[in-house]
Formats: C-alpha cells, sequence, structure tokens
C-alpha cells in the first residue's frame, strides 16, 4: 500500500516508498562520476531525482530499470534552483510480491473517461446544425478508444489518463455559459470548435493505455496539431458534403486557437467564436496549472516558481475559518 505521495513530500524529509519512473538516465558529471538521473511519479505529480556517485557495478545493475517500472526508493528531499529534488541512497525495481496498484502512479482525471466521453458525446448530438453535428460525432465516434485515456499534453497541463477528454468537457462547460451571456455567439459552432480543436493531438502526441506520454510523433514534431486538423477537418468535411463557408471557418477556429504566431497560429480569430475558443482553452489550461500547482502548496503559503506561468509563485490563502485569528 503506497504511504508517501509527491504531494506529500517536504523538504528536510527521509522517506521509503514505491515510484513510476518517467524518465531515467545515467550521466556524467563534472568531476568524471557517473549518477543516476531521473523523473519519478504518482498519480500526485512528478519530481526530478538524482543518486550520486554511482559504481560501474551499480550502473550494471540500473540497467534493468526503465521508463514506466515501478521502482522502491530510500531518499531524502533536498531543493535545487527553487525546486524540490530527491536525493536517492537506494533504489530497486518493484516485484510481484509488492502487490502494487498502477493506478495509485499514475496521473489521471479526476472523472471516469466514460462518463466524460457520453456528457461530450450529448453535446455534440445536440447541435443543431446537421453538418457540424455529423462533424463532431464523426470525430467522437472514430477517436473514442484513444480518448479515453489520451493526455492533452506530453507535459504540463492535461498530461494525464483522459486529461484530453476533461480539457474538451470544461471547455464545453464554460461555451455553453459564454453563449448564455453574448447571445450574439452560435452556439452549434462554437461546440463543435471546443471537440475538434484539439482532436488531433491524438496524432500528435503518442501516449501509453495508462495515458503516459513519450514526446510527440514523426508528423507531431513535423506538423503539429494545427496543421493535422486542418488536413482532417478538409477529409472530413468532403466526405460529409459540407459548404465551404462551415469548412474553412472550422479550420479558422483549428488554425487560430492559440492566438500568437510563436504559439503555433499564423491568423488571430476573425469571428467571435473563434475568438471565445482561443479564450475557453486558455482558461481551462491556466485553471488546470493553478490548480495542480496549488495541490502540493500548504495553505498560507506559496508556490515554488512557476515555469508555464511566467515563473510565477501561486499564494494559496491559509484555511483559518473566519473569526479565527
Amino acid at each position: 500500500m503506497k504511504e508517501i505521495y509527491i504531494s506529500d513530500l517536504k523538504t528536510g524529509m527521509e522517506f521509503m516508498d514505491f515510484f513510476m519512473v518517467k524518465s531515467i538516465e545515467l550521466k556524467v558529471g563534472s568531476n568524471k562520476k557517473q549518477y543516476l538521473d531521473l523523473t519519478l511519479g504518482d498519480s500526485s505529480g512528478e519530481i526530478n531525482g538524482k543518486k550520486w556517485d554511482v559504481s560501474d557495478e551499480e550502473a550494471r545493475g540500473l540497467e534493468a530499470i526503465g521508463k514506466g517500472d515501478l521502482v522502491k526508493i530510500k531518499a531524502s528531499v533536498t531543493e535545487w534552483v527553487g525546486s524540490k529534488q530527491l536525493r536517492i541512497l537506494k533504489i530497486r525495481k518493484s516485484a510481484e510480491e509488492d502487490q502494487l496498484s498502477i493506478m495509485d502512479y499514475v496521473k489521471a482525471a479526476p472523472e471516469d473517461s466514460e462518463e466524460m466521453w457520453r456528457f461530450i458525446h450529448d453535446r455534440a448530438n445536440g447541435i443543431r446544425d446537421s453538418q457540424l453535428r455529423a462533424i463532431s460525432l464523426r470525430l467522437l465516434k472514430d477517436n473514442k478508444e484513444k480518448l479515453l485515456y489520451w493526455p492533452a499534453a506530453s507535459r504540463n497541463h492535461h498530461a494525464e489518463y483522459g486529461g484530453l477528454l476533461y480539457h474538451m468537457k470544461r471547455m464545453l462547460m464554460n461555451g455553453e455559459f459564454m453563449c448564455q451571456v453574448y447571445r450574439n455567439l452560435n452556439p452549434d459552432l462554437l461546440k463543435t470548435g471546443v471537440i475538434i480543436h484539439d482532436i488531433e493531438k491524438i496524432n500528435e502526441i503518442e501516449s501509453d493505455e495508462l495515458g503516459i506520454s513519450p514526446g510527440y510523433s514523426f508528423e507531431g514534431q513535423l506538423l503539429g496539431h494545427i496543421i493535422q486538423g486542418v488536413k482532417t477537418i478538409e477529409k472530413i468535411a468532403d466526405e460529409i458534403g459540407m459548404d465551404n463557408e462551415k469548412k474553412v471557418m472550422l479550420q479558422h477556429m483549428v488554425v487560430s486557437h492559440h492566438y500568437e504566431p510563436e504559439f503555433g497560429s499564423p491568423k488571430k480569430p476573425m469571428f467571435p467564436e473563434a475568438e471565445i475558443l482561443h479564450y475557453l482553452d486558455i482558461i481551462d489550461a491556466r485553471m488546470f496549472d493553478m490548480e495542480d500547482v496549488l495541490a502540493c502548496v500548504d495553505p498560507g503559503t506559496f508556490s515554488e516558481k512557476v515555469w508555464v506561468l511566467d515563473n510565477r509563485r501561486l499564494y494559496k490563502p491559509s484555511d483559518k475559518e473566519e473569526g479565527q485569528q
């Protein structure tokens, strides 16, 4: 049974427990001595660790440990350049008799994948425009098996089991409220834009069935999900006989949802639904990152600097009730 989670780790702690290997590499330091550099994870997050002064004999034993393996470590929690880091004293690969549950070590969306898929499918089925409904349902049906576990990123926001569905669902929920406030928005177009905007991450990002991504595919590296998305819309729209205006507007929503050229968008949004799509995307990404960081922060204290949030340090309010001193 797992006793210590990464979110529980405090500087100065010494502990022994199991973790999943996210990356592992034997390196040589400036002192010419070997050391082990690895990233460990569990369902609460991940952390970098180092095992210093690895002998040749130890190195041979470590060859059996690879990405995705569960390992038992004895370590202390230190700090390096403002971030927590593990100083590993002992490490071994798990054995069958350890009787571990793999889901304790897999970061996952907090909602059931089948239920999220049904929620999104129901919203797609409720799209009144027959062509927009057809392309939305087609993409959900064709990709259902992978959508149930696919992450929305290799690292950072929604990089977890079922992360792409979770991102899509929360954007749809927010989008419905936006359409109640801004009555000029076309709900059918916005819903379709949410469903299609990141769908090609399934082909951009590589992932195993635990939602763990080793990186990007060949096409993902050379094209990216924006270009891949434009190609997919072109293909399916032609197959279902979608009129050209709708097809190009959907392609524009995919092309512009990152907003800036340095983030991959050659065009900025040029109609309201495309503009709202961008902000739905960025709001959900930011809220995910903030929630993820603050889960490991003590009440009344600040986080470490968060690179994906412009190196901001986030504050977690104290949990004092009103009237307490």
